[in-house]
Parts: structure tokens; sequence; C-alpha cells
């Protein structure tokens, strides 16, 4: 089994770039896959390997300045759910679009996930999916408002048009890993709301930590690597990627006249030009190729 661990840290880093590599230097030493993206606000990553290389890396983080009280949630694949490394600098280690939000100077409330369903019960509280809107469809919390976004950073227009909805509430909100809310948080308190709380450790941690019988979520919860999704116990879901539109969808959508692998599937069909969909074809050969000879030389 290899362990796939994923982590996020809000701290200001004079220049990211003198991290960079000695970061990427490191995981590719030890073998790992995964992605960390490096910015002035901080660092974000999932990345997986053996369980030995995966706590080296994370050790290593922890010496970063700041960075000491570096958090994790770590779950388990029986494959590299990564193709390779990858260490980016970036603007923002989650997008939003918004220079005035800094987490790192505060945030909502938060909520510990065996505190969840009690808090959000409450008829006072209003709860929202800072999600996308492929993420939502596939698994959400009983009666959580979806925004119906493309990208997070369509998250504050959203709010703008719909705060008035949700006056005098409590405002409590999730997303997978917890990072998305700590920026939604920091942003609905620049705009003057008082009661904002967030899910501690996100989704993830939610389904790590109760049990199915006295769960609230509904599905499954998407994940950015091979695995799709996630259900609970962090058990790896049944869902497959369209690669044409990155959509996820089941193995029963694969039977459907639109489904063409690494092409097209029903939420695409008709979203993509023939060019489009011959340099997908062309893709997909050379990654069908390519793992032929990796068989044969196996």
């Amino acid at each position: 089994m290899y362990q796939v661990t994923a982590f996020y840290h809000f701290v200001h880093f004079d220049d990211p770039r003198f991290l960079k590599y000695s970061l990427l230097k490191l995981c590719e030493d030890k073998k790992i896959k995964g992605t960390i993206l490096l910015a002035q606000e901080g660092i974000n990553g999932t990345i997986s390997g053996s369980s030995l290389a995966v706590n080296e890396v994370l050790n290593y983080i922890c010496t970063f300045p700041k960075c000491s009280d570096l958090c994790w949630k770590t779950s388990w694949s029986s494959h590299l759910p990564f193709s390779r490394m990858k260490v980016r600098l970036k603007a923002e280690i989650v997008t939003m679009g918004q220079p005035n939000v800094n987490p790192a100077l505060c945030t909502g409330r938060y909520v510990k996930p065996e505190d969840w369903n009690q808090f959000v019960n409450d008829p006072e509280t209003i709860v929202i999916d800072t999600r996308n809107h492929y993420e939502v469809a596939i698994g959400t919390f009983d009666g959580a408002v979806n925004p119906q976004i493309n990208s997070f950073r369509e998250f504050p227009d959203w709010w703008e048009h719909q705060h008035k909805n949700f006056d005098a509430k409590k405002i409590a909100m999730f997303c997978t890993g917890g990072i998305r809310c700590e920026k939604a948080t920091n942003f609905l308190l620049g705009k003057g709301e008082m009661e904002v709380y967030h899910l501690k450790g996100g989704i993830l941690k939610y389904l790590e930590d109760i049990p199915r019988q006295e769960s609230l979520w509904r599905g499954s919860c998407f994940v950015f690597d091979y695995r799709v999704s996630l259900d609970h116990d962090l058990l790896e879901g049944r869902h497959l990627l369209c690669h044409g539109c990155r959509h996820p969808i089941t193995p029963e959508d694969t039977r459907r006249p639109e489904y063409e692998p690494g092409v097209s599937c029903h939420h695409c069909i008709d979203k993509t030009s023939k060019a489009d969909k011959m340099r997908f074809r062309e893709r997909q050969k050379q990654i069908c190729l390519a793992k032929e000879r990796e068989h044969l030389s196996g």
C-alpha cells in the first residue's frame, strides 16, 4: 500500500524559489510522486510513496520557516495515484484572485468532525459547499448550498450576489481538505460577516473520523489524483475520470454511446470541437503505447 498525504500551510515565504529545488530533489531521491505548490502565501500539496519516504518529506517541510506545526491528512492506495513529481511556483497556493485575502491573519472558527453533525443541524446555520460543481455532483452533505461554480475564483462573485439570502445566519463552509475554506472564511470576515465557521480537516477528515451509520455525507468525495473519488474510511470510490473534460463519471457512464476513452463522455461530447477530439485521440494513442512498452519491459 502507498501512503497518500495531503497538506497545506499558510505562511509568508520571502522567496519560495529557494525552497523549490531542494524539495524537488528530496522527493525525486525518495521516489515520491505528486504535486506541491509553493507561493509567497505558503505551501499546498499531495504526495504519495512509501510511508517512510513520505514522512521524511513531511518532516523536511516542517523545517521551513514557521512550518513546524504543519498538519496533514493521510489515506492509502494500492497503486501510486500520481505518475510524476511536480513542484511548482504559483501566485497563490489555491487560486481565489482576491489580493486582500490573507488566511495567515485570521480565518473562521473551526468545527471538529465529531461536532459537525450537531452544528449543521441547527436551523440557524447555512451550510455552503465551496467546491466546484463537478465535485459537488458526485457527493456533498445533506442540505448544503451548491454555488454552482466552475472554479474557486468564482466564489467571491457568487457570494456578492447571494449573501443577502443568508442574513442573520451562521455560515458553515466545507471543502475537500480545508484549504479553500481558509480563504473563503477570511473573505467573508473581510465582508463583515461575524458568524463564520468551517469544517476542520475538510471532508477527508470527516470521512475518516465519522462512522458511515452516523454520517450526513451522501455520495463520494472527488480527489485530484488517479483515484478520482474516496468514500467513508477514505476507501477508493467507483468513479473514473473523463480525460476529455476532467469530469468524474461512473462505470455505467462508460457504456453510454457518448463515451470514448480519453476523448469524450456525455458531459462534454458537444462541448469540444472535432480538432479537440482528434488531439485527444492522439494523446490517448500515445498513452496506450507507453503502457504497452512499460508492460513489455516489466
